[in-house]
């Protein structure tokens, strides 16, 4: 079966409007004998006349009358559909973002967005979830509407992503702790106790690879799977967490930090998201705050 020519959707919407082939002919810039032929058709297609001669004008039939409204409602609804999006009106905006990210993502950055989108779309909520792994199936499916994090091979390859900041991996130990006195050395700070951040629960990692270069192997105590707890653990202890900087700003409050004594490259974090909300207003919107948030805490 063929399927209809909606085009004669916008035809028989301005012909029942005017009753008249000669006016609908004038509005939609056609001749009369075009506008004939276009009725034509719509007589085959609907089985009905529609428009009767009665005297010098013409009627419209009762199938006409019914399928008045509901055509001309049609037509307005697929104009609207075909328009440009209207302006976002942050003020009316009520919605729901889920955003993915680290623990330290949220505790650093968190407050400062909570602040910015409170003032701007007073009826938008976010949602912070948990970040167990790099799969990109949550954007993908629509259950989460942004990621941040250090994009990894593993990415999906249609994701959009747009770097926020960059990062580097220091050192973290409470106040007094022998380490926050002297030189720092390489083997001074292998020799200690160390706390490990694996989310996959790894036994090694990117400084024990740069320690192996150096000829060194630290004593890891324990593995745990965020920097806030490890941050927790090495302020209530003799321990040393390594932690990213700028994600762990405020919880290191009170503590020693130092820089790595061990070559580390630095850490590129961005926001990903999936391709079909990328011109949608409100999910712009949303990622123009999450990028002078982390741009403004810098």
């Amino acid at each position: 079966m063929s399927k209809p020519d909606l085009n004669l959707l916008v035809t028989l919407d301005v012909l029942l409007a005017e009753g008249s082939v000669a006016g609908a002919a004038r509005r939609l810039r056609l001749s009369p004998s075009a506008m004939s032929r276009a009725l034509a058709r719509l007589r085959t297609v609907t089985g009905d006349p529609l428009l009767v001669r009665a005297g010098r004008g013409l009627v419209p039939t009762p199938r006409a009358v019914e399928l008045r409204e509901r055509a001309s409602q049609l037509v307005q609804d697929a104009e609207a559909v075909l328009r440009p999006v209207e302006k976002l009106d942050l003020g009316r905006l009520v919605r729901t973002f889920t955003l993915r990210t680290s623990e330290g993502f949220a505790e650093t950055f968190g407050p400062a967005l909570i602040a910015r989108v409170r003032d701007e779309a007073p009826g938008v909520c976010l949602r912070f979830v948990h970040k167990p792994d790099k799969d990109g199936r949550a954007l993908r499916d629509g259950f989460v509407d942004l990621e941040t994090g250090v994009v990894g091979k593993s990415a999906a390859p249609e994701l959009r992503v747009q770097a926020l900041f960059r990062d580097r991996f220091i050192g973290v130990v409470r106040a007094g702790h022998t380490l926050s006195q002297g030189e720092l050395t390489p083997l001074r700070y292998a020799s200690a106790a160390h706390i490990l951040v694996s989310r996959q629960g790894l036994d090694k990692g990117p400084i024990d690879e740069a320690l192996t270069e150096l000829g060194l192997e630290r004593e890891i105590v324990t593995i745990v799977s965020g920097f806030s707890t490890a941050l927790a653990l090495a302020r209530a202890s003799d321990l040393v967490a390594s932690v990213p900087e700028r994600h762990t700003g405020g919880l290191r409050s009170g503590m020693f930090s130092f820089p790595l004594p061990v070559p580390l490259p630095e850490i590129s974090v961005s926001m990903l998201w999936h391709p079909r909300l990328d011109a949608e207003p409100a999910h712009r919107w949303l990622r123009s705050c999450v990028r002078d948030v982390c741009a403004a805490l810098r």
